[in-house]
């Protein structure tokens, strides 16, 4: 049974929905740890995030077991710590992950999670909880809760400027946000100044070429797109397109030599993924189809420039479906690659690579361009015909 009889709980203790911490009526059968108020919540955190967690959640909701001696304790008490931020990455991660991919509702359990978690390990008042804050905020946003976003936002501002060891990373977060808000309120000044913000402060803390970096350059374009001014947003566009094509070609030019030394040393396939987790994964796709989808709008008056981006995400699917090989072996490698499974990868990638073909060549552009996307349709269609089983 999933209902919660009153009788059967401790006197004194409150049990709360997971979700929105109304009073419980429902309890996981699975995990038996984690309170629900009713059938909605339940599905909507068993969707979310619980599925993926629920066993996890056993030891660290239960009480400690007996230890024979202090330094057992102790060590209990470090497994025990180690295992909640785990799953502190961890729900951030695939919250993040839903965000990316416009699921708002979807991202709201598991950024709850993650907050929650970083409260027990760090404490109510840490500069540690900005993160999840902001995640929340933006999902908040997503769904036209402006009011809610502005509350986790204000949060989260006033945690960090209590706060004297805040990073630069959590700055360019936090002023990404308020960018996000004020482009929801219309207010495209103040939006305009959060997201300079941002880019200053992920500058100083992974430098201005940095693929964390152009998530502040796209929400600016974004903004200057909307107001018409097209030469700005068309600058923008190209500078994250470039950042973006820069990463993944360094890191294919990495694996490829790596490949050539592993097929050298052990006479075997080399199979590796993008060096991006599930959420950069994510951000990337929907980065990138976004400004592909402005490119093609365009493509008459610059089809090099659609067949740039389209080329970059060959490049990323292409990697991608490395990584979905090595998850056959290693099923933690990755869950969007799991979710789309390598046939889609590889189709996906093809279709990439055929439209810039196709538009390369009928637009006439050089035959080293040409010529460029031929070979990317070649690797292609060499891992479609090597397919793993």
């Amino acid at each position: 049974m999933n209902v919660i009889y009153p009788l059967a709980v401790p006197k004194g203790r409150r049990l709360c929905c997971e979700v929105c911490e109304a009073p419980a009526e429902r309890v996981c059968r699975a995990c038996t740890v984690t309170y629900y108020c009713g059938v909605i919540h339940q599905r909507a955190d068993w969707g979310s995030i619980h599925e993926k967690i629920c066993q996890l959640l056993i030891p660290l909701r239960t009480s400690m077991p007996f230890y024979n001696s202090e330094e057992e304790r102790q060590h209990g008490l470090q497994q025990l710590q180690q295992r909640q931020k785990h799953l502190i990455e961890f729900c951030y991660t695939v919250a993040q992950k839903y965000l990316f991919e416009g699921k708002h509702e979807d991202a709201v359990p598991a950024a709850l999670h993650s907050l929650r978690f970083r409260m027990n390990v760090h404490g109510l008042s840490s500069v540690e909880l900005v993160p999840a804050y902001l995640l929340l905020a933006e999902a908040s946003l997503g769904l036209g809760r402006i009011v809610q976003a502005e509350e986790y936002l204000s949060q989260a501002k006033w945690t960090v400027l209590k706060s004297t060891e805040c990073s630069y990373a959590t700055h360019s977060l936090l002023h990404r946000n308020l960018g996000l808000l004020y482009m929801a309120k219309e207010n495209y000044e103040e939006a305009r100044y959060h997201l300079a913000n941002d880019i200053y402060f992920a500058s100083c803390a992974f430098g201005t070429e940095h693929i964390r970096t152009s998530g502040g350059y796209f929400h600016l374009a974004n903004i200057f797109y909307g107001l018409k001014k097209l030469d700005l947003a068309d600058t923008l566009y190209t500078k994250v397109s470039e950042i973006w094509n820069n990463y993944l070609n360094d890191h294919y030019q990495v694996l490829s030599q790596a490949r050539i030394q592993q097929i050298d040393l052990l006479g075997k396939r080399f199979e590796t993924d993008t060096g991006l987790d599930e959420a950069q994964e994510a951000e990337a796709i929907q980065i990138l189809t976004s400004i592909l989808n402005i490119r093609e709008s365009t493509s008459d008056k610059a089809p090099q420039k659609t067949v740039f981006v389209l080329k970059i995400l060959v490049m990323l699917y292409h990697q991608m479906m490395n990584s979905s090989k090595a998850s056959r072996e290693f099923p933690v490698a990755g869950e969007i690659q799991a979710e789309m499974g390598c046939h889609e990868i590889i189709e996906r990638a093809q279709e990439y690579a055929t439209r810039a073909f196709n538009l390369a060549k009928e637009q006439q552009l050089s035959v080293q361009e040409q010529n460029a996307v031929q070979d990317l349709l070649n690797l292609i269609s060499a891992e479609e015909a090597h397919p793993v089983t």
